[in-house]
């Protein structure tokens, strides 16, 4: 088998060697090599101490207790910009179930390997004769298609909590089964993963999220019992029957409409959001049987999603996109009822930069539904109808007249009646465009202005809850028919 190893790589290993060390490709990267995908990085072990190793290389940067130092090479290639270069190590107690108390410096290669989480990740590779150490089998698992941890699972475990999750991250991007003895310690040790920081269990839980079978990833948290220790709030849909409208419970709805994006291969934000969309149904169940209801569950739902997401530490921003598309995927739109102003108040709602991950959220939720279009003619006329408005003002900042214009016009300091102004004159430019004209607003602003505060507060409040033409008359029929609302 041709192993294609970068020349960054093979000049460092060279380098140590020339100096009298001992030089391999550890972890991932041989095993990307072996299965002949790209190395998301490239790691080298040595029996050179970090002082030795930085000696060797000059510009290079050792800061941690890990004996890992990053020497820097003049590659173009981002992965290859730094290559960690660590001695080899053996580990001692991890008191915290995720990092070693202390770290010792081990002689041999083998010893090394032996500290490793799975046989598949604890092969080395020597760069130059391209000799191959494999002390736990890792090449016949890689060949076999299996996850299994070097040495007894529970004490590999034990040392590290995090590898719980690990082993399905692997098993979901590699395609590969687990090992009977590792999947029982997993379901053993499931518990530890409480002593995990939230981060850590997040970007674990993202990278099966992004796996391409990231449906299967979920399910098999839950059946190790690992899911109650990331998302207890999605397992609320297990065994939660819908209604005469669905064929799948809550839980597995959820689960195929994560399943639809990652076959379309579809955003880190659209497949959380569609993982998410229903996870306020258990908590808004009216009845049961074929005509039980989900009042208002995309309005829990979207609490609900920011609150799991906020626990698991996501960044603001992806908390609030996430939780703005479980709030707005219940959408009604029927080809003759909703008119442009209906559209335009849709998109002053949505925001037209979220339409097509929200389009996607709702491809989703059909599919996971059993529907076999993803994309109906309903929606397709939907994108037409936004190209049409799109242009229209839906927002205060596209009004002709802007905060300051107010001030200026009615001689008065920032205050919160300014916001109230703005708010009724896009109320009237959402419903006919043309009257967003510098001159008449000018005059409305005037209008406004003399009226008595307790006037316009009604008028801005009326504004503000005016219901989009997507949430009022019509749309209420089709919730009623569906058992949702």
């Amino acid at each position: 088998m041709e192993l294609k190893i970068p020349k960054e790589a093979k000049t460092i290993a060279k380098e140590l060697e020339k100096n009298g060390h001992q030089a391999y490709l550890v972890g991932g990267c041989v095993r990307d090599l072996f299965l002949k995908r790209e190395p998301k990085d490239w790691d080298i072990a040595t029996d050179a101490t970090p002082i030795e190793v930085q000696k060797i290389f000059s510009d290079s940067v050792y800061e941690n207790s890990f004996g890992t130092v990053g020497v820097k090479t003049d590659s173009k290639d981002e992965k290859l910009k730094i290559v960690e270069v660590t001695t080899f190590r053996l580990e001692g107690k991890y008191s915290d179930k995720r990092h070693p108390d202390e770290v010792k410096f081990a002689k041999t290669i083998e010893e090394d390997l032996g500290r490793r989480d799975f046989t598949v990740n604890a092969m080395a590779l020597g760069v130059e004769e391209k000799n191959i150490i494999d002390p736990y089998g890792g090449q016949k698992d890689l060949k076999d298609k299996i996850v299994k941890t070097v040495g007894n699972p529970d004490k590999r475990f034990e040392e590290d909590a995090l590898r719980l999750m690990r082993v399905v991250r692997f098993s979901v991007e590699l395609g590969f089964g687990i090992d009977e003895a590792t999947l029982k310690a997993v379901k053993n040790q499931s518990g530890l993963l409480q002593m995990i920081a939230k981060e850590r269990i997040q970007d674990e839980l993202a990278k099966i999220i992004m796996a391409p079978r990231a449906a299967e990833g979920i399910i098999l948290l839950e059946d190790t019992g690992l899911l109650k220790h990331i998302m207890p709030e999605l397992r609320e849909g297990i065994g939660c029957g819908q209604n005469k409208h669905h064929i799948y419970t809550v839980f597995d709805h959820n689960v195929r409409a994560l399943n639809y994006t990652a076959e379309k291969n579809y955003s880190f934000i659209v497949r959380l959001a569609s993982l998410l969309h229903d996870v306020g149904k258990p908590r808004t169940k009216g009845g049961d049987g074929p005509d039980s209801t989900f009042y208002n569950h995309e309005v829990v739902g979207a609490r609900m999603a920011v609150k799991i997401l906020d626990n698991l530490r996501f960044s603001k921003e992806t908390v609030d996109k996430v939780s703005h598309l479980v709030r707005n995927h219940l959408f009604y739109y029927n080809v003759g009822e909703v008119t442009a102003a209906g559209v335009r108040r849709f998109l002053s709602r949505v925001g037209p930069e979220n339409i097509d991950d929200l389009l996607k959220v709702r491809e989703a939720d059909r599919i996971g539904s059993g529907v076999p279009k993803a994309f109906p003619y309903k929606l397709r006329h939907l994108l037409f109808m936004i190209e049409k408005v799109k242009h229209d003002p839906i927002h205060p900042k596209l009004l002709k007249v802007r905060g300051d214009d107010v001030m200026k016009i009615l001689k008065i300091e920032p205050c919160p009646k300014i916001g109230k102004i703005l708010g009724i004159l896009l109320e009237e430019v959402l419903d006919e465009p043309k009257k967003n004209d510098k001159e008449y607003l000018k005059t409305r602003v005037e209008d406004l202005g003399s009226l008595s505060d307790k006037v316009l507060d009604e008028m801005a409040k009326k504004a503000k809850e005016t219901k989009e033409e997507f949430e009022s008359g019509v749309e209420e029929k089709m919730k009623s028919k569906y058992y949702v609302k």
